[in-house]
């Protein structure tokens, strides 16, 4: 598994959220960390990452465009 030279805090800072939702985040998708300086793998930023885009993205929008159909 590869590591992708992010740490918690480095998350928290690029997403401008607090760094105890990335620690929540962890605790919920069952990631190993110690403190804030932890460099995480690659697979378990991308979940924190992805999980993120989740809850901020507004409801009733899409990464796709094109995928909203007019009726």
């Amino acid at each position: 598994m590869g590591f992708a030279d992010l740490s918690i805090a480095e998350i928290a800072a690029d997403y401008s959220i607090p760094v105890e939702k990335v620690f929540s985040l962890c605790n919920q998708l069952g990631i190993a960390y110690k403190h804030q300086k932890t460099r995480l793998a690659l697979e378990d930023a991308k979940a924190i990452i992805s999980q993120i885009s989740t809850e901020t993205r507004p409801k009733g929008t899409s990464d796709l465009e094109g995928d909203n159909e007019v009726t």
